[in-house]
């Protein structure tokens, strides 16, 4: 661990990071599924940052990688808060038991099952077992004062620390989850899918919830969805992701407005529309995203592109600024694509 006595306005920040799980079978056979592969990116410290893409595009992989969740293989990634600068590559022993207090996670499925919340435990012992885990109190009393503090925070009531999980509703269930992330005081939590299976308004409320609790207490999220409707509502900045790349990233306004890449233009086509005049048409996407342990080569979104090229299919492009707002895009041809309005 390294202390380094000043603040960075980047809390996260990954070069090259890729993650491989051994899918091999026998010494002989050393076949590896790279879920994120060669991601470059940086997290703005109290920031609400977003990563959208379709199921298997390594979105939860990679944010478990942030969180020390899965080893890194290639690459690495650093986190700075001001405090400590922390290798995540090569975290472990008391550097990564540090850490934890430093990075959580809002499971995405509180509900039973599988449990997130365990349903033998009450509320209360749920939110308090990280403090007394991590040895973050030293009395019953603290803790009981720890947990009661940020229950309130999180809007439940001295009443619900007494019942068990499953005498709640998703929307209260998913408050004990945040309540049980943000007791030990983490500067960086990641969110996966925290709202995917609650009701509109009740993600509504969630949503706002999790807005108030980063301007009040300075944490930086990591909101991974794939509702980009959610993820303007909230995200301050917003990455794409598709078969373990970053294929886009920008502010959430500049992404929504001009969006640059064939894959993020057809993922916005497809936000269905309320105006009953609205005339435009979805660009299709052809086909299902390739399996990762059979990749494409060159550009991996080009067995799906609906602009591709003979250059598409055997060179790889590499993440480039689009302008000097902070866009960035993977695409051989964004600015062909711009100038003639196919985008």
């Amino acid at each position: 661990m390294k202390d380094t006595g000043m603040n960075d306005d980047i809390l996260i920040s990954a070069r090259g990071l890729s993650v491989g799980f051994q899918i091999g079978k026998g010494m002989f056979d050393k076949r590896v599924l790279k879920a994120v592969d060669k991601v470059d990116v940086d997290i703005e410290a109290g920031s609400f940052f977003g990563l959208v893409g379709e199921s298997g595009s390594g979105k939860t992989t990679l944010g478990r990688a942030f969180l020390k969740a899965v080893p890194i293989t290639e690459g690495g990634a650093t986190y700075n808060d001001g405090e400590v600068e922390l290798d995540l590559a090569t975290l472990d022993g008391a550097e990564l038991k540090d850490y934890r207090k430093r990075a959580q996670l809002i499971f995405q499925d509180p509900p039973p099952p599988p449990p997130a919340l365990s349903p033998r435990m009450t509320v209360r012992d749920i939110i308090a077992e990280p403090l007394e885990v991590m040895g973050l109190t030293k009395s019953r009393a603290e803790t009981d004062e720890r947990v009661r503090e940020i229950a309130a925070k999180c809007r439940l009531n001295l009443e619900h620390l007494r019942r068990f999980p499953h005498a709640f509703s998703g929307g209260q269930r998913q408050r004990i989850s945040i309540a049980r992330a943000l007791v030990s005081g983490p500067k960086f939590v990641v969110a996966d899918e925290s709202v995917a299976a609650l009701d509109v308004s009740i993600q509504a409320d969630v949503l706002n919830l999790l807005k108030e609790l980063q301007r009040d207490l300075g944490i930086t999220f990591m909101f991974i969805s794939h509702d980009l409707s959610v993820v303007a509502h909230t995200c301050d900045h917003v990455a794409v992701m598709y078969l373990g790349r970053l294929v886009e990233s920008a502010p959430t306004m500049e992404l929504f407005k001009a969006p640059r890449h064939p894959y993020t233009k057809a993922l916005f086509s497809a936000i269905p529309s309320l105006d009953p005049d609205d005339d435009k048409s979805a660009q299709k996407l052809e086909g299902e995203i390739p399996s990762p342990t059979n990749q494409p080569s060159g550009c991996k979104f080009h067995t799906r592109c609906p602009f591709v090229v003979d250059r598409c299919k055997t060179e790889e492009p590499k993440l480039e600024h689009a302008d000097g707002s902070g866009h960035e895009v993977s695409c051989h041809r964004w600015k062909e694509l711009m100038e003639s309005h196919a985008l």
